[in-house]
């Protein structure tokens, strides 16, 4: 919690004024039991009405002042706690989209979500109540128990025993329930992990017709959430009876000796009010200082939990600037990918190159890719197939250096991806992923993403290369037709296409086609393609697919089977010495493969 603190550091005058504010409030509620003391033994026994009035009026003042303070109080500790929360989560925030893929992989998404929301908001209560509360609750036990010797000494000692039993049952059962909160918030992790799985995959779910093993599975971990959440807060429910039970016997003794002391003639009955005061004044505000002492533990669970996510650290650490040349410094002419030549800005004739490249995922048991080993030259197109799970994607996510070669080297224009600052090498790349993600605003909005520089007419031009200008067109306010969240307004193909225009817009240097053209027909597959071919420049082009027909054109095919690289070239050669592509080819162009064989 200590290390969580420095975001309060802005609200230093809201951390003093807030706690002040009430302890001038307990201060004047302190006063409260002896002006009632004095209107008792003076003006009622004495028969002054005036005397009454007069009392009677300080009282109202009394709590008007309080009532000022009080307020002023929580406007300061709101305000501070707002303000901290606010810091909070921009700073978590922040700090999650700096960890590298295999840290969000490890925590998983249900659990950033919860820390981020859930856990944040513990968080912000429990720093509000310590500002309202923490000081004010035992200023008054103490200043109570101070105020009753006054009155008088023999009284007294029942205080000096009484608070001691309750500081005991109340931070016993804070021992004993914080760690039990912070299982009660893993089990909330598994319970929105389920939740979120359900409802991204709702329609897999609804297919193979699992809703009732689901429902099921559900219900178990809300179950497991729900028992334990009813037993650490049984736990928690013990205290107010038995600081009830502790009060209560003490006020018995108390007037059982306040009577005695009365008949002796050694106090007055106000005083034997007064003291009575006294020890509910106790009663309430360790029954507030209990309640406080579990938002506190929940907030102090909740805020270690943050702390070990913000205690995390990029396994990727990345170049603070850009270390390389300008294009306009440092110009190469080298053979293009045509046979003809062309110009280039780095040393290297290569624009991607893989030596001997191994990746193995964080606790995972085996390698995902093994000894990948091939080069790209700048302009050329490259096809990358292979069956599922055999390591396309994991290819291509290191090229943008989503994740780090275990061995070997990634390199772009010549130069290791570690040696990138991240913004130069995300410049360089255009990736569009496997599933096609569009957020809540415009299509214009989306494609800004891409280049948030972008003209009307590179806007328009990008929309025509991905084939999706006709029905761009066909909305009502064009690029200006609003999406909904994930583009859930939009089809399949559509979304794919708006994805692929979003990448484009950024002109970038390497475009990657993560099978993103999945939910295109053949046609539109083969437009895109081409258009792509027809751009402006030479961009290299990865094309990841399950279709054949998708990279048989390309400059070069890379077949993938287990994570290994079993084949290389152009289609024809493929056909001719690769069993894996063959099988691929065949399995889709069946009519081709009894052809040659007759």
């Amino acid at each position: 919690m200590r290390k969580l603190l420095v975001y309060l550091k802005d609200y230093k005058k809201e951390t003093v004024l807030a706690p002040l504010f009430k302890m001038l409030e307990a201060t004047f509620e302190l006063f409260v039991p002896l002006v009632m003391a004095a209107i008792i033994d003076q003006g009622i026994q004495g028969g002054d009405v005036p005397y009454v009035l007069r009392m009677g009026l300080l009282l109202i003042v009394l709590g008007l002042i309080g009532l000022t303070c009080s307020v002023t109080a929580q406007y300061y500790a709101a305000k501070a706690a707002v303000g901290f929360s606010a810091k909070l989560k921009h700073s978590l925030f922040s700090h999650i989209q700096s960890l590298s893929f295999t840290e969000i992989d490890t925590l998983g998404t249900s659990t950033m979500i919860t820390r981020m929301t859930s856990d944040v908001n513990q968080v912000q209560n429990g720093v509000n109540m310590v500002l309202r509360l923490f000081l004010r609750s035992p200023f008054i036990v103490f200043g109570a128990m101070v105020m009753a010797f006054t009155i008088d000494v023999k009284a007294a000692f029942i205080f000096v025993v009484t608070i001691p039993l309750l500081s005991i049952v109340v931070f016993g059962i804070m021992m004993i329930t914080m760690p039990m909160y912070k299982k009660v918030q893993a089990g909330l992790d598994k319970v929105l992990s389920t939740t979120r799985e359900n409802l991204t995959g709702a329609r897999v779910i609804r297919a193979f017709n699992k809703e009732k093993e689901e429902i099921s599975n559900f219900e178990e971990k809300n179950q497991a959430l729900s028992d334990m959440q009813l037993f650490v807060g049984r736990i928690s429910a013990l205290t107010n009876p038995v600081t009830y039970i502790i009060i209560n016997v003490a006020t018995i003794v108390l007037l059982y000796t306040g009577a005695i002391r009365v008949n002796e003639g050694t106090i007055t009955q106000g005083q034997v009010v007064a003291l009575v005061n006294y020890m509910s004044q106790i009663l309430i505000e360790l029954v507030k200082l209990a309640n406080l002492i579990i938002t506190i533990t929940k907030a102090l669970a909740c805020a270690n939990r943050i702390a070990s996510v913000q205690e995390l650290r990029s396994s990727m650490q990345w170049e603070q600037k850009a270390q390389g040349e300008s294009k306009a410094e440092k110009k190469k002419i080298y053979a293009g990918a045509d046979g003809g030549t062309e110009e280039t800005g780095t040393d290297s004739p290569y624009v991607v190159e893989f030596d001997h490249v191994h990746l193995t995922y964080a606790g995972a048991g085996a390698e995902s890719l093994s000894d990948i080993d091939f080069k790209v030259k700048r302009g050329q197109t490259v096809g990358i197939i292979g069956g599922t799970g055999s390591g396309k994607s994991s290819l291509v996510n290191m090229i943008p250096r989503f994740y780090d070669a275990c061995a070997g080297s990634v390199k772009v224009d010549g130069r290791d991806v570690r040696e990138y600052c991240m913004e130069e090498l995300r410049q360089k790349v255009g990736f569009v992923l496997q599933k096609a993600v569009l957020f809540q605003g415009t299509i214009r909005d989306n494609l800004l993403w891409g280049n948030k520089n972008a003209t009307e007419e590179e806007l328009w031009q990008a929309v025509e290369t991905a084939q999706a200008r006709e029905f761009v067109e066909q909305k009502s306010g064009k690029l200006d037709a609003q999406i909904a969240q994930t583009g859930r307004n939009l089809s399949g193909g559509q979304k794919q296409r708006l994805t692929i225009a979003r990448a484009l817009v950024g002109k970038p240097e390497i475009l990657i086609l993560d099978d993103s053209a999945s939910a295109l027909d053949y046609a539109t597959d083969a437009a895109l393609r081409k258009a792509i071919r027809d751009m402006d420049g030479d961009m290299t082009v990865f094309i990841v697919s399950q279709r054949a027909s998708s990279i048989q054109y390309a400059d070069q095919i890379i077949v993938l089977d287990d994570g290994e690289m079993v084949g290389i070239g152009t289609h024809d050669r493929l056909l001719t010495n690769c069993k894996v592509y063959q099988e691929i080819y065949y399995s889709q162009y069946p009519d081709q493969a009894e052809s040659e064989a007759g």
